[in-house]
């Protein structure tokens, strides 16, 4: 049994075919999400890909948005706060993978909103390119997705 925790947020998938509801997990170190009836999972938003039984191509030509709550301490003060995450993954390549990554990440906090953006969708970057415009000392209040 582990004694990771399971976060769940809810967005929005979006491709030429239109756009549908999702539910996102993030357990550990991995992500998954179900598009379609088929179940995507990976180490991380940028490298989700289909279920072997579904035949295990990654994700490609569409675009994930979600919302989570990312509380902010500073000067021993919490304010909570709100990342708003949009993901576009380009057309599939020939081996199926997606020609291009693209993350926009969106913190609304204190009555601002501070964005990253980072092509190859690393999550870890486009958080520490945030972190890097709020105030000296300011820190996120707890891990976030380990696995993006």
């Amino acid at each position: 049994m582990s004694s990771e925790s399971t976060e769940v947020w809810t967005g929005w998938y979006r491709d030429r075919r239109g756009a549908e509801a999702i539910v996102i997990a993030s357990e550990g170190r991995g992500v998954s999400t179900r598009i379609r009836g088929v179940r995507y999972g990976g180490g991380g938003f940028a490298v989700l890909r289909a279920a072997q039984e579904d035949g295990g191509r990654p994700l490609a030509g569409c675009v994930l948005e979600w919302d989570l709550p990312l509380p902010v301490v500073h000067d021993q003060a919490t304010q909570q706060g709100t990342l708003s995450c949009l993901l576009a993954l380009g057309e599939a390549l020939p081996d199926g993978s997606p020609e291009r990554v693209d993350l926009q990440l969106t913190l609304h906090c204190g009555g601002a909103a501070y964005e990253s953006g980072v092509t190859g969708g690393d999550f870890e970057q486009a958080l520490d390119r945030i972190l890097r415009q709020l105030p000296a000392g300011t820190r996120f209040a707890r891990d976030l997705l380990q696995a993006a």
